[in-house]
């Protein structure tokens, strides 16, 4: 049984009632499920995890628990996410052109899913202010094959100016008092309090206040926490419909482990019924709670607006002779619908080729990452990176070597091997069958490694 704050406790104890609370108590005492995502982006999604337990009303997602060197992991074919999580990128519903900006996106399970959602059509900013989170956000997304991403590390008071009434769609996945994660995360227990409680309403409101001035009229938002607070959940969307005539967006989901918001928990509003509440006795997921919500306006307003963005073209094109060298390696490759006019998109910076998500030009923000990093040109040719592998695996390819598990390990490791091929040159690498890597075969029939040092392992498994 965790260790639950007395402060805590009585406040649940108020809410609920004390039936009610005791049941969630001791549910939050229970180990945590563990689940996973399929990737709809990668060619094939054939994985060696049981896919008989499907997390309810979530597409291609199961319950079960993936490991971090298995080649379904490493190839970006699943994604391992807890299962409550998954419910605000899928209220979403974002479309393929659609603006998307996901505003707290570290680790990266929901800006996969919104990745998804777009299928390389229009763009997603995902944004997370700790430079050491936005390192995983992006080898996520790269991981999963998402072209036309731009990765930013910023306080969002930062992209505001950058952004005003730009996008379509934002998701706030905003920090919390955690109070979901108590039985998954047990330090968690240690840092909370009442204040700390309302200390995170008010940075909420902050973040929201920036997300809004980036939400185009007749926008929709999503609002998600991993907290049970009613003052971080039932109160901030009561705020925003007060504060900013927002509307609260039916979700559309039919699950008995799914639950909803209190509205006397906050002001009473009836609109409050259609937001989402993930208890820990519901046996789905960890705590969470979710809403979707529409800014007034309408379409012809924003597309008025939009017409009257200036273009600036782009200081970065490559020379003729760079471009074949790209070109010499690239239609060696299947290459997938983002890639289909990658002569005319294709730009360069400090040698590192890439296919922008965004051309601005005077973008004055920290950029993780802008669209796919095709390889950089070294002295009279071009080497392919880890990101266009991932993205070329969304469609079959021929030049591909399997590796045995033996193999596979080696070469997680850093190391070269030894194989009997007709390949010669770059080729992509896969195990099980799933891509997962660039390397080049030599004259001798040794496969030089290309997967990249800052994702190896430590030692061979």
């Amino acid at each position: 049984m965790l260790n639950l704050p007395a402060e805590f406790t009585n406040k649940y104890q108020k809410l609920l009632g004390q039936e009610q609370a005791g049941i969630m108590f001791k549910a939050m005492a229970e180990p945590s499920k563990k689940a996973f995502r399929l990737n709809p982006l990668k060619f094939t999604q054939q994985v060696s995890y049981d896919c008989e337990q499907p997390v309810p009303e979530i597409e291609a997602a199961y319950y079960g628990q993936v490991a971090g060197n298995d080649p379904e992991w490493v190839s970006g074919t699943v994604y391992s996410q807890d299962p409550s999580a998954m419910f605000p990128a899928t209220l979403m519903k974002a479309n393929p052109g659609d603006k998307v900006l996901d505003l707290c996106a570290a680790p990266g399970g929901k800006s996969t899913a919104l990745g998804e959602q777009l299928a390389g059509s229009g763009l997603l900013v995902a944004n997370e202010i700790s430079a050491t989170r936005a390192k995983i956000l992006r080898e996520n997304i790269e991981r999963w094959g998402i072209t036309n991403c731009l990765i930013t590390s910023e306080d969002p008071v930062n992209l505001t100016p950058q952004f005003s009434q730009f996008f379509d769609k934002i998701l706030v996945d905003a920090p919390c008092s955690g109070e979901g994660m108590f039985r998954k995360n047990p330090d968690a227990v240690n840092y909370w309090s009442q204040d700390y409680v309302l200390v995170c309403q008010k940075r909420q409101q902050e973040i929201l206040t920036q997300a809004v001035k980036m939400l185009k009229p007749g926008g929709e938002l999503v609002y998600s926490t991993c907290t049970y607070a009613p003052e971080e959940d039932e109160q901030i969307i009561s705020w925003l419909i007060n504060e900013f005539g927002f509307s609260v967006v039916a979700p559309g989901l039919d699950s008995a482990k799914i639950s909803h918001g209190r509205p006397e928990w906050a002001d009473n509003n009836p609109a409050l019924k259609e937001t989402l509440r993930f208890w820990p006795q519901d046996d789905l997921g960890e705590g969470q709670f979710a809403a979707k919500l529409k800014l007034p306006g309408n379409v012809e307003q924003r597309q008025t607006k939009e017409k009257k963005r200036k273009k600036t073209r782009s200081k970065m094109l490559l020379t003729k002779e760079q471009t074949e060298l790209v070109a010499a390696v690239l239609e060696k490759f299947n290459l997938p619908q983002p890639l289909a006019n990658w002569r005319q998109e294709i730009r360069v910076s400090h040698d590192h080729v890439f296919l922008p998500a965004i051309k601005a030009a005077n973008l004055h923000l920290k950029v993780i990452n802008n669209g796919l990093e095709l390889g950089v040109l070294k002295k009279n040719r071009f080497e392919p990176g880890h990101q266009l592998a991932m993205a070329l695996s969304q469609v079959q390819q021929d030049r591909v070597v399997e590796l045995n598990h033996h193999d596979y390990a080696a070469y997680l490791h850093g190391e070269t091997v030894h194989m009997k091929t007709d390949l010669r040159g770059f080729v992509l690498v896969s195990a099980r069958q799933l891509i997962f890597s660039f390397g080049k075969v030599t004259g001798n029939e040794v496969l030089k490694n290309f997967y990249p040092k800052g994702l190896r392992t430590l030692k061979k498994g």
